[in-house]
Parts: structure tokens; C-alpha cells; sequence
């Protein structure tokens, strides 16, 4: 039995994502066109097509918020028994109330997040990566289209079209780089697995310390409040909480994610600009609203490390772009060579050191600047 209730989950999460209309936004419009652009992104990163593209899918936020929740469940089971084993070892008699309160509670703190990101984003490839069974899903979240469109001046049927290219460009990655799933998913479930939920405070001779389970978990004093504080301003709870072993990990998960996310920002920009005449007013409005999030939501990125989304994207494409411009489309097409191929999270952030690496061990094939003809009509 799972111990977050995830029907609460999906309940909190409607109650404050909403349910506004589709505002017009059909997967039908654009289903048509989905394996060209899957044929010019294939084409354009060297990528091998999908053998079956996932059907394009319009849905509203309490459709998102479902297909969300359900993906995060394997994500959160090992957590969540950990926490129930645990707390059968204390509670006794109390075991059902207090599993059914705290279940309660986490669903809810589950579903008020993905209430909350319901309502920002655009489009999702929706990969299991614990789970390979689960098909791939290629979602469009149609009220957050029409409303960006409305809000932005753009036209939203090229808007759409943009956000499709950017997902299907995420379906062509982990088709034609078929190790990638695993390998983010062996770095995922190494890092879940070395999860502990400790209380980090001072022992009684003012030395750091874990509380574990043999030693009694106190409150911080006034001095480690502050601390905490100034590094979830910084986005560091996370960080925080794992220990600098673990964010090893996670830093390797943050680099990979940065390419992939940064190459299907530089990809939906070369393909969009054959067949969407006003993509730079398209890239303008984009980044206005990436950069123009009110105060609220920029609190609550900084304190869940949810900015994090925000910097693959920009260093990810910056990447990109650099090594596109140094030694054409087919280097970049090295980075989905293997896991050894991807760039370090330094080397994301000096594209010359990649480049120099890839030329000195290139993996099964060689850097040179050579032209490579556009993408065919």
C-alpha cells in the first residue's frame, strides 16, 4: 500500500492548477506534421528516426497533473517504504492513523507542486525512466498554449508547432541514443536508493553530525536556521540534504539534462526556422517569459531547485551552439555517442574543452568543420 495518497495528490493539485478551456488547441492540427518534423530533426542532429512516434495529445491540466503523478510513483516508492518501514518501528498501535495522516500530507505537498507547474507548462515528453514498460507520451498542455499565445502576441498555431518540434526532438534523442534512458535511470535510482532522511545538525561537542537512527533528531538552534536559510536561498536544500557523495550524482543528472534539454532548445530553433516564418519574434516572447516569472514563482523555483530548468536550458543551448558554430552539426553529434561522449557539467560551461576532448578520443568518429547542406524540405 502506498504511503503518499495519491488521490489526494490529484485532487490538491486540480483545486489549484484550474481547469481552463483548450482555448482551441488541438493535437489533430498539427498530428499531420509530426513525423516531418520528426524526419528534419533526425536529420538535423544525425539521430536516428523513432520506429513508432508517440501520438501527439492535447490535454488539460488535470490530464497533465494524472499522467504526472503516475510517472512520479516508482520515483517516490523506494522513499516513501523507507519512511513507512520506519515509522512501523516507533509508532505501534499508532502505525495506521499516523501512516494515513502523513500519507495525506504528502499527497497533498505532492500534488500542491504539480498543481503548481500545471500551470506553466507548455508541452512535456512524458518518459518513465524507472519503468520501461510505460510507452512515452508526447503531451501539449492545450489551455497553458493558448493562454502563453494570448499573453505573449504570438500567433499560437506556430506556437504550438514550436513546442511540438522541441518534444518530438526529445522522443528523437532517446530513440537514436537508446542508451540514454538507462543511463539516467541507473544515475536516478542510485541516487534514490542512497537516500536517508536524516535531521543534519551539531552534536553536544558543536561538531557536525547526522542524526541517525540510534541518536535522538532536536531542533536547530538559531545559528543552523540561518544557515538553512541562506542555502535554500541559493537553491542549495538539496544539496543540503544529500551530502556532497550523492550531488556528485546529481550533477551528473544536471549535465546530462542540460544537453538534452539545450539541444532541443538549439534543434527546435534550426528546424523551426524552415517552416515558421515568425520564429524570432517566436525566441523573443520565450525568453521574455522565462526571464519576466513574478515573485512568487521565483521563491518557490529558488527554494525546490526548480531553477534548475531554467539554466539547462540556457547553458545547455549556449553549449550547443558553440560547438555547432566551432565544428558544425556532425561534432555535436558526437555528445550522443555514449555515456563517456556527454559533456562534463565544466565542460558544459566551456564548450572548447569538449571539443578538444572529442578531437583527441573522438568516439567513432572525427571533428573537422566541414559544410553540411541544410535540412531537405
Amino acid at each position: 500500500m502506498d504511503v503518499i495518497d495519491w488521490g489526494a495528490a490529484q485532487r490538491v493539485g486540480e483545486l489549484i492548477a484550474g481547469s481552463p478551456p483548450y482555448g482551441g488547441v488541438s493535437a489533430a492540427s498539427v498530428e499531420p506534421l509530426a513525423r516531418d518534423f520528426a524526419r528534419r530533426v533526425s536529420e538535423y542532429s544525425g539521430l536516428a528516426m523513432p520506429a513508432e512516434l508517440p501520438a501527439l495529445e492535447a490535454v488539460d491540466r488535470p490530464s497533465w497533473i494524472a499522467a504526472n503523478l503516475k510517472t512520479m510513483q516508482p520515483l517516490l516508492a523506494t522513499l516513501t517504504d523507507r519512511m513507512d518501514d520506519d515509522a512501523g518501528r516507533f509508532a505501534g498501535p499508532l502505525r495506521g492513523p499516523l501512516r494515513s495522516a502523513s500519507g495525506l500530507l504528502l499527497g497533498a505537498q505532492v500534488g500542491a507542486l504539480t498543481g503548481m507547474l500545471s500551470q506553466r507548462v507548455l508541452g512535456q515528453y512524458d518518459l518513465a525512466l524507472l519503468d520501461s514498460s510505460a510507452p512515452p507520451r508526447l503531451l501539449l498542455l492545450a489551455p497553458n498554449l493558448a493562454q502563453a499565445a494570448r499573453n505573449l502576441g504570438v500567433d499560437r498555431d506556430e506556437l504550438v508547432l514550436w513546442v511540438t518540434i522541441h518534444e518530438i526532438t526529445h522522443a528523437v534523442q532517446f530513440s537514436g541514443a537508446p542508451w540514454l534512458r538507462d543511463y539516467l535511470g541507473s544515475l536516478l535510482k542510485e541516487l534514490i536508493d542512497g537516500l536517508q532522511v536524516t535531521i543534519t545538525g551539531r552534536s553536544e561537542r558543536g561538531e557536525n553530525a547526522k542524526t541517525t537512527g540510534g541518536r535522538r533528531p532536536r531542533l536547530p538552534d538559531p545559528a543552523e536556521l540561518r544557515e538553512m536559510l541562506d542555502r535554500a536561498r541559493q537553491g542549495e536544500l538539496l544539496r543540503l540534504t544529500l551530502g556532497e557523495d550523492r550531488w556528485r550524482l546529481v550533477e551528473r543528472m544536471q549535465a546530462a539534462m542540460s544537453l538534452i534539454e539545450g539541444h532541443a532548445e538549439h534543434t527546435m530553433d534550426a528546424v523551426g526556422a524552415e517552416v515558421l516564418p515568425s520564429l524570432p519574434k517566436l525566441r523573443a516572447a520565450m525568453n521574455r517569459r522565462r526571464a519576466g516569472r513574478g515573485l512568487p514563482w521565483r521563491v518557490l523555483e529558488r527554494l525546490l531547485g526548480l531553477e534548475l530548468k531554467l539554466r539547462q536550458y540556457e547553458m545547455g543551448r549556449r553549449f550547443c551552439d558553440e560547438v555547432v558554430d566551432e565544428g558544425g552539426r556532425q561534432a555535436l553529434a558526437l555528445a550522443w555517442s555514449g555515456p563517456d561522449a556527454l559533456p562534463s557539467p565544466a565542460e558544459l560551461e566551456r564548450p572548447a574543452q569538449w571539443i578538444s576532448r572529442m578531437r583527441s578520443n573522438p568516439p567513432g568518429g572525427s571533428i573537422n568543420r566541414t559544410h553540411v547542406p541544410p535540412v531537405t524540405s
